[in-house]
């Protein structure tokens, strides 16, 4: 086959912090792609939000950097047959579809302003998970619908649109898709994470949308996660389908193949991220997980649905010891750092900086360190840093097993935090389970762009979606007796419980 013949999919993968575009062949390997970093805004205490605008020129950014290196090896971007998108979840933007412009800053997933509108909401709910066998979520605020609420109660611009009958609500892949295409639409897992979907029938739902105060009119149409949704208007990608949607942490599920009941996976990333396979019919958990649909890859295709379990801070600690206290210089020197001590000398970071989520669910929980003594060193803090990540996943872990009945033997891994050996050993140290890491990491873009390929047919069902996705592997295994677990363990929760009742 001559270059000109091959064939590539392009996927956009909007995170918290940066955007990128990659571009890979049928293979699943990554032929070309550009990052475009860029800085949160933090006005108040809790508050995290972003232009918009900003957002979407750090696309445009990503695909021109991309198609130039694209360019440089001797292809075309005409050989790119779609695009996928998979996004940060839950980030809220409130537009004018008159002038097509942002009417405020998007809200931030991570974002806790709406602290005291939550504990109002759930007074007059009765109980925070009194729509959670329609929508599979607690009332919290970390979720779209809560954000929405706050805008039409505080920001005079989003109040004004209503009136003028103009308002419209979307997370991050509607804007984007809006924005490239013309097009106002989400898919459904973007959806399951706003509070307002059935997702059992994936519509938006009248008793939802009433309590939230929010007009279907005000939000996109809902459509699969594999299917064309218009093509791209303008720039470097004119005239290509954008044909594969997925929030991110769904996106990596079918990047790592997670496509069997009992299967699971955790992304690490700002956040970190573990779901877990149900099958095609959700299990409303009991155990302060959260119900969402995995995805569903096509118009006339089965859902699958999954329990997940989200961890506010994890990668972004990292960055915290880096950019805030200077404890490193570059975030690879942490796996270094805690290698440099044999355990953590009796110190843990509670990574509270928003609360804890799954399955604590304490909005009043904030990070401490705890344990110091004048024995503890930079190396016991940096190794205290990682073990909290791989604590909370721990929880997330015995939680999945009480709802599903099912014993994990293995978990699938991705996202930044496995570049670091240490990170893993830790992970498998605390679970006791084998800990599977793939050679190639961006299981996220890989997700959107075999949904976008799916679509246009460029791979033809889940079999070959499967092959191109698995790839070689490392496994990590404990080392650690589980006397030592327990204890670790032990330590770890009488640290979460003095995070507890600060705010």
């Amino acid at each position: 086959m001559s270059k000109a013949d091959e064939v590539f999919i392009g996927s956009i993968d909007q995170g918290t912090s940066s955007t990128r575009f990659l571009i890979f062949n049928v293979k699943g390997q990554i032929v070309a792609s550009h990052q475009c970093e860029y800085q949160n805004q933090y006005p108040k205490a809790g508050w995290v939000e972003k232009d918009p605008n900003e957002i979407l020129d750090s696309v445009e950014t990503a695909v021109v950097g991309a198609c130039r290196r694209f360019n440089s090896l001797g292809y075309d971007a005409k050989q790119i047959k779609s695009v996928g998108i998979t996004n940060q979840r839950e980030t809220t933007v409130a537009f004018d579809s008159e002038t097509g412009e942002p009417l405020a800053n998007a809200i931030i997933w991570n974002d806790v302003r709406t602290k005291d509108l939550v504990h109002k909401l759930i007074d007059e709910a009765g109980s925070a998970s009194r729509f959670a066998t329609i929508n599979g979520l607690p009332i919290t605020t970390y979720f779209s619908a809560v954000k929405m609420r706050w805008m039409l109660e505080n920001q005079p611009e989003v109040q004004a649109a209503r009136e003028r009958g103009t308002l419209r609500f979307g997370t991050i892949d509607t804007w984007l898709i809006y924005k490239l295409t013309g097009n106002y639409v989400t898919d459904v897992t973007n959806a399951s994470r706003t509070m307002l979907m059935d997702i059992k029938n994936f519509k938006w739902s009248s008793v939802c949308m009433e309590f939230f105060g929010v007009k279907e009119s005000e939000l996109p149409e809902i459509r699969s996660s594999a299917e064309v949704y218009g093509s791209i208007r303008e720039g470097r990608l004119a005239g290509i389908p954008i044909a594969g949607c997925l929030g991110d942490q769904q996106a990596a599920m079918v990047g790592q193949s997670c496509f069997e009941a009992g299967e699971a996976k955790n992304t690490y990333g700002t956040g970190c991220f573990m779901l877990f396979n149900t099958g095609n019919q959700p299990i409303f958990s009991k155990n302060g997980l959260l119900t969402t649909v995995g995805y569903k890859l096509g118009p006339n295709a089965e859902p699958k649905y999954a329990l997940e379990g989200s961890i506010a801070v994890a990668g972004s600690a990292i960055q915290w010891l880096r950019d805030k206290i200077g404890l490193i210089f570059s975030a690879s020197e942490i796996g270094f750092l805690s290698d440099s001590v044999e355990d953590n000398g009796g110190v843990y970071f509670v990574t509270a900086f928003s609360g804890l989520f799954a399955p604590y669910w304490r909005d009043d929980a904030r990070g401490c360190i705890v344990g110091l003594t004048q024995y503890a060193t930079r190396g016991h803090i940096a190794r205290a840093t990682l073990e909290s990540v791989c604590y909370q996943t721990r929880a997330i872990l015995d939680a999945m097993r009480k709802d599903s009945g099912t014993d994990l033997r293995r978990l699938r891994v991705d996202g930044g935090m496995t570049n670091s050996e240490q990170a893993m050993q830790i992970q498998a140290d605390i679970l006791g389970i084998e800990v599977v890491r793939p050679e190639m990491r961006e299981t996220t873009a890989l997700g959107a762009a075999l949904a976008a390929g799916l679509a246009v047919g460029v791979w033809q069902d889940e079999a070959e979606l499967r092959q191109v996705a698995q790839s070689n592997v490392s496994a990590f295994w404990s080392r650690i007796t589980d006397e030592k677990r327990k204890e670790m363990l032990d330590g770890w929760e009488k640290a979460v419980k003095r995070s507890l009742d600060w705010a």
